[in-house]
């Protein structure tokens, strides 16, 4: 369980025809979530919050975060980007951002047409530690209902990992204890929600064994799993054209969201 996690009330209301709101999910407003709602339809849409990457000491908002708006809400999905808070070695601070992120969303799901149990997270690099991490730590009543995640930071294991992310978010001398519990590949159940994961096979900045460790424990779980391991494209290419393998990408994710 994420320990730290409390529950702030902001009131808020927005429509599909309005454009992309800011909102603060403190009052000291250091974390927002800019909300891009699909066109309107009849059934409530599925939602999922994005969380860019950045080693945890800083976030990449554009390419993870903002520019991925348009490709969900034309799959019909509202999309949730995260602007969470850096750990500086407590790794309870962006997690309780996320947690307040889904929380929030499922208490406006009646005013902003959203589906309330098709809210799932999406994260890359290290915002795919904290995306995985919400999957294998939430409470049951904020659990994502699918976990989304590019170019994972997964384990804590100094050997596997990657090191900014773990100094960042645990410290330079992390205990036993924290390590494993961080070690996301350890933490599935049979309750962690299906997995979309993309990653590079020559990525040099986040070690590919962190996303094959964890589908593996997905698998071991019976949990539903989809990996894709592109040859080349190193690491953090989000949604960039430059990407060469973008449109199929896109093509295999759209296809994976209208399947669960």
């Amino acid at each position: 369980m994420i320990l730290g996690y409390t529950l702030c009330l902001c009131g808020t209301s927005i429509s599909a025809q309005e454009p992309p709101v800011d909102i603060d999910l403190w009052k000291d407003g250091r974390a927002v979530m800019r909300v891009f709602l699909p066109s309107e339809a009849k059934q409530p849409a599925k939602a999922v919050v994005i969380c860019p990457g950045g080693g945890y000491s800083h976030l990449a908002m554009d390419h993870e975060g903002y520019d991925w708006a348009p490709f969900f809400n034309e799959q019909g999905i509202a999309a949730i980007v995260l602007k969470y808070r850096m750990p500086g070695g407590n790794p309870a601070i962006p997690a309780a951002d996320a947690l307040e992120a889904i929380r929030l969303a499922k208490e406006h799901a009646a005013e902003w047409n959203i589906n309330p149990a098709a809210i799932g997270i999406m994260g890359s690099s290290a915002g795919g530690h904290l995306a995985s991490t919400v999957a294998t730590h939430a409470p049951k009543e904020l659990c994502p209902a699918f976990q989304i995640l590019f170019y994972p930071v997964i384990t804590m294991d100094a050997k596997e990992t990657h090191r900014g992310s773990r100094n960042q978010l645990l410290g330079e001398k992390p205990t036993d204890e924290m390590v494993r519990l961080y070690s996301n590949e350890l933490q599935v159940t049979d309750n962690t929600p299906p997995a979309f994961i993309t990653l590079s096979d020559d990525d040099k900045a986040v070690p590919p064994i962190n996303a094959v460790r964890y589908y593996m424990a997905l698998k071991e779980h019976n949990i539903p799993a989809t990996m894709y391991i592109y040859p080349d494209g190193g690491h953090g290419w989000g949604i960039k054209e430059s990407f060469k393998y973008r449109k199929e990408m896109l093509m295999k994710l759209g296809k994976w969201l209208n399947s669960n």
